[in-house]
């Protein structure tokens, strides 16, 4: 109880004193003392996840988190972003403590050029931050995910969350108090599944200290994507996995044996928790972030091919990226931590329950305007169509009628989150409403959905400057690296196109009214 008390009213202890704490912990265990594990703290009201956990007697080791505190009492740096034009960089921080991030000071420093994500704070007295990964035995050293590419209302405030792109990943290889050799250990990570692949491997958790692979064991992290390692898997994915190395496991075998376990599928924001004791059981959860309960996909033996039990761990911490920085992967990470020992279910469950009430992906408080944040519909004002909207439908942007009686996943891909252009803050872009981090962007003149890649190119295509209607209504919307191009409907189908050209869906013939658009409220709410 002492090592936790110490902890969480001193969350700037140095590291000698942290590895002392961490020696007296491992001796008292060692002897049967309890350290807040046989009689727990019961958490304090307006506990977040890394005091509760501490009350349980499972104290975080690490915390990182893109869009909030995770401690009540944390007052300090979230993360550092680097801007292009300069190389300055500066960290971005929460206001007041146990707050979410400010936002706005990225905005102000980011303003006129680009930023990318260089450093993720751990808020835990162990300061084991994550910095942009080196090469590794499967991957070259990777970069920084963009700053500004997952925009996000959490606890009703607009911040940001950290999407990876191939190539992208975080590390600290020299970590401390991070299990190491078959000591226990329990961590979760809010992400999305919206944004996943199936190449090797979103992973956040415990990893190799070489960025190569050593072998069976040597990896406990949690996974989350569409690879199925060992068939078979159910369902199409995503799943919330177990990276052991040499593996992404379901089961002591490797392969699914839930047939319920059909993954996630793509729900915006999703909790992935793995704990493991490190001798010969793990345990696999998932739930969805913004409402319910956890779920228990597995919980028994390690897997039962050799060098798992006991496990091997070695105690540097990985994000995005495999063990041996395996970088073929895109995720999103919203907030992670691991703790010191494994968390009791009830534990969990009030964490769960904590994330839910922060409200991940909540309305921005906006509606019906170009203001940025402002959720919006975009109606057409073509005779023909005027019950049509701009809809995502397989990844396509479309025109479809949307009506009070549509479908909620209907009215969800028909509603779009106004924010500043990606590629000039004068004029607008449009993030889709459910999937977080994707935006309207043209390629080959048509519009689609895609996620934010943070190239030049991706902001250049993705961003859309108004005007005054054509036809004297709404807005026009001209492409920004097209400027006589403008948001167009043809054949239900949404284009960037002139009047008059080359292409069929530049005909001059009701040019003025298919590129005229009217702002309306939001069909999801």
């Amino acid at each position: 109880m002492f090592l936790q008390l110490w902890r969480s009213r001193s969350p700037r202890l140095t590291r000698a004193a942290t590895s002392l704490l961490s020696a007296f912990a491992t001796l008292a265990l060692a002897v049967g003392l309890s350290i807040g594990v046989g009689a727990p703290q019961a958490a304090a009201a307006g506990s977040l996840p890394c005091d509760i956990y501490a009350a349980a007697g499972t104290p975080c080791v690490a915390a990182h988190s893109l869009v909030r505190a995770l401690y009540s009492s944390y007052s300090g740096s979230l993360y550092q972003v680097q801007r292009a034009s300069d190389s300055a960089t500066a960290n971005i921080g929460v206001p007041a403590a146990g707050g979410y991030a400010n936002a706005a000071a990225q905005d102000s420093f980011c303003s006129g050029t680009t930023c990318i994500v260089t450093k993720i704070y751990d808020q835990s007295a162990r300061h084991n931050d994550l910095t942009v990964e080196g090469a590794g035995g499967a991957g070259a050293a990777d970069v920084g995910a963009p700053a500004d590419a997952l925009p996000v209302t959490v606890g009703g405030h607009q911040v940001y969350g950290l999407e990876i792109s191939a190539g992208m990943g975080y590390r600290n290889n020299s970590t401390s108090g991070v299990a190491v050799n078959g000591q226990p250990e329990g961590m979760y990570m809010v992400t999305s599944g919206t944004h996943v692949n199936g190449s090797c491997c979103f992973d956040y958790g415990n990893a190799e200290t070489n960025n190569k692979d050593t072998g069976n064991g040597h990896m406990d992290a949690i996974n989350f994507g569409t690879e199925c390692w060992f068939s078979p898997c159910y369902g199409q994915g995503p799943w919330v996995q177990a990276d052991l190395e040499n593996g992404l496991f379901q089961s002591d075998s490797g392969y699914s044996k839930n047939s319920s376990n059909t993954g996630t599928g793509a729900i915006p924001f999703v909790t992935a928790l793995l704990k493991n004791n490190g001798q010969d059981h793990f345990a696999l959860k998932y739930g969805n972030a913004q409402s319910g309960s956890l779920t228990t996909t597995y919980s028994g033996g390690e897997p039962t091919t050799s060098g798992y039990s006991p496990m091997h761990q070695e105690g540097a911490i990985v994000l995005g990226t495999g063990g041996d920085n395996s970088n073929g992967s895109i995720g999103s990470f919203f907030e992670g931590v691991m703790t010191s020992g494994i968390p009791t279910d009830a534990a969990d469950n009030t964490v769960q329950a904590n994330i839910v009430s922060v409200g991940y992906g909540g309305s921005t408080g906006t509606t019906g305007s170009l203001t940025p944040g402002a959720e919006i519909s975009l109606r057409a004002t073509t005779s023909c169509c005027t019950t049509d909207y701009i809809r995502h439908q397989t990844n396509a942007a479309v025109v479809s009628q949307i009506t009070s009686s549509s479908s909620t996943l209907d009215k969800n891909d028909a509603t779009w989150i106004v924010r500043r252009g990606l590629a000039d803050s004068s004029c607008v872009s449009f993030e889709s409403r459910n999937y977080p981090g994707d935006f309207l962007r043209h390629y080959n003149y048509q519009l689609y959905r895609q996620p934010m890649a943070g190239t030049a190119q991706f902001r250049s295509d993705a961003t859309f400057c108004p005007q005054s209607g054509k036809n004297g209504q709404g807005y026009s919307f001209a492409s920004y690296n097209y400027p006589a191009k403008y948001l167009r409907h043809y054949n239900y189908n949404v284009y960037v196109a002139s009047d008059g050209g080359s292409n069929t869906w530049d005909s001059a013939t009701s040019w003025t009214d298919d590129v005229s658009w009217v702002v309306t409220a939001p069909w999801a709410p």
